[in-house]
């Protein structure tokens, strides 16, 4: 057992026995086979001296139960790190930020507390996973949708906190964004709501999220200034249809134009639902993905050479080949909502729009109504488009070995760049450099994804072993990557416990202006440092005793 940072041996265990009076003897887990599981199963430190394990855990089954655990942890100045359902794998898993701190598993606060089909949100607790709402919602028969992310099997609280995001409507997929008050116990003990919430009698916590005064709900949001043990929704109706649409455009710097009209349009609430990029030339992932049992063809031979090419893919080269064997060098593969009319017009807008592109082909499947037929879903990959939450995305390709050494997961290096054409060809042919330079396990184009609605997100997976020198190489290349995107003012938006400080320091401007505030309102909430220490690099700056 990893004992807490200058904790010692006797205080430890009489935080433990109180801890225990607390939730109960059988919710304190202290043993080698309980705490594996609180293990970061894609830790790119796994086994190494640097490795953020728990010294224990406690699951409480209540708020108020986290009122008496959060004092007793400033009696004792135990570390603890609350976390969700723990499923955040690629971004940290359920490991603390800080070895030895005891970890506040929150599965068995598992309680939809709340939730209105006339309004159309939910209050939930932080065990509540994706899974656990849709069913509850088919079982009520309940005429709400839900956006979830990939996989399902998260919290909806967590991956809110945490800046996940989903795949519907653009105003559903930013789950923080979709969120509407919070309670939160925090560093002191002390229970506050946000929001509407702190009036007690109100009646629209779940409706105004400003309340009154200062809007602080995004001080809970990839930090550690408390503990989030219930938060509110909204959610959308379900619609009435469904279909896909594919634009494609002939050249390579057609992407420029296509972009900036997409977002416009998107900007405009013409397009809605999330949009995909790919290339024909890679085998178009449009609707032959969605089949589990038909995915994308394969790469055309005149294509793979190019592509292939050890020197690196000449994308002048590969646009030549395309247009001379007719293929589209771009697509974009639209998921459209509504009433058929509405969809309808959705697509006259959009095929009005790019049709400025010379040589733009459109493809309109049919607008289904919803919900769709059971057999109709069962042999779809992506059912996340469809409000429905599933494990699928784990079946997309297989864990293959690098550097001879088994790859047991990933970490995420996920750069936030600009909504352009010129931005996301410079991103591909960056990333593709590195992969290609440290031969990465991945195809020599790569896509920007469109979930935000004014930027994209370039999320890279890098493989995680459970070999120490292979995984230092990894920690390596994700430096390297984050000096060469923040030399062209690229962040990241979310990262792994082992490079909270590498990503923090990447926000700088005026001297660390931003940390140092951050640092500031932790010494302020939590002086004895006992919340979540460490966590996205908040605290770890000071001098006081607040840092971790």
């Amino acid at each position: 057992m990893t004992l807490p940072p200058n904790i010692s041996q006797p205080d430890f265990t009489a935080a433990l026995k109180a801890f225990a009076a607390i939730v109960g003897d059988e919710w304190l887990f202290t043993s080698d086979e309980d705490l594996a599981l609180y293990r970061d199963s894609y830790s790119v430190l796994w086994d190494e001296a640097e490795e953020r394990t728990a010294s224990a855990a406690i699951a409480p089954d209540t708020a108020e139960q986290m009122v008496e655990l959060v004092k007793i942890a400033n009696r004792y100045k135990i570390p603890i790190y609350p976390i969700s359902t723990g499923k955040n794998l690629g971004y940290g898993g359920a490991a603390p930020a800080l070895a030895g701190s005891v970890v506040l598993d929150l599965k068995r606060m598992n309680r939809i507390v709340e939730i209105d089909e006339r309004q159309g949100y939910v209050i939930v607790e932080p065990g509540v996973s994706y899974f656990d709402l849709y069913s509850y919602i088919q079982d009520k028969g309940l005429k709400l949708w839900i956006d979830c992310p990939s996989p399902g099997w998260g919290s909806l609280v967590g991956n809110a906190l945490d800046g996940g995001v989903g795949v519907t409507l653009s105003s559903y997929r930013d789950h923080f964004g979709a969120h509407c008050g919070m309670e939160v116990v925090l560093p002191n003990g002390r229970m506050m709501r946000t929001g509407m919430g702190a009036m007690p009698t109100a009646k629209t916590w779940q409706q105004f999220k400003p309340g009154y005064g200062p809007m602080i709900d995004g001080l809970f949001k990839q930090s550690n200034y408390g503990v989030v043990t219930k938060m509110g929704f909204w959610l959308m109706p379900p619609p009435e249809g469904y279909t896909t649409g594919t634009v494609t455009v002939p050249k390579y710097h057609d992407l420029i134009p296509l972009i900036d009209i997409i977002s416009r349009l998107e900007r405009s609430k013409i397009v809605q639902g999330l949009w995909m990029l790919s290339s024909p030339t890679t085998g178009t992932r449009g609707d032959e993905a969605h089949l589990v049992n038909n995915g994308p063809p394969p790469m055309d031979p005149r294509f793979a050479v190019i592509l292939n090419d050890p020197g690196g893919a000449d994308m002048n080269k590969l646009d030549a080949a395309a247009q001379a064997a007719g293929v589209p060098f771009w697509a974009c593969e639209f998921h459209l909502y509504g009433p058929a009319k509405f969809i309808a017009a959705q697509w006259d807008c959009i095929s009005d729009a790019i049709r400025a592109i010379p040589g733009a082909q459109f493809k309109l499947n049919p607008v289904r109504s919803l919900p769709l037929p059971a057999e109709d879903i069962a042999p779809m990959f992506d059912t996340g488009q469809l409000g429905i939450p599933s494990l699928r995305t784990f079946s997309l390709g297989p864990m293959i070995s690098y550097e001879d050494e088994d790859v047991v997961g990933h970490i995420f290096f996920s750069p936030v760049i600009p909504r352009t054409g010129e931005a996301a060809i410079e991103a591909m042919d960056l990333f593709a450099g590195i992969a290609r330079k440290y031969k990465l396990p991945y195809p020599p184009l790569q896509f920007p994804s469109s979930i935000f609605e004014r930027a994209f997100l370039f999320a890279v997976g890098l493989p995680v072993t459970r070999s120490a020198t292979v995984n230092a190489k990894i920690r390596d290349i994700v430096r390297e990557l984050v000096v060469i995107a923040t030399e062209r003012g690229w962040g990241e938006y979310r990262t792994a416990p082992a490079f909270y400080d590498l990503i923090m320091d990447t926000y700088s401007y005026n001297d660390h202006a931003l940390r140092d505030f951050l640092d500031s309102i932790k010494g302020a909430v939590d002086p004895n440092g006992i919340m979540s220490p460490g966590r996205y690099a908040i605290g770890t700056h000071q001098t006081g005793k607040a840092g971790g």
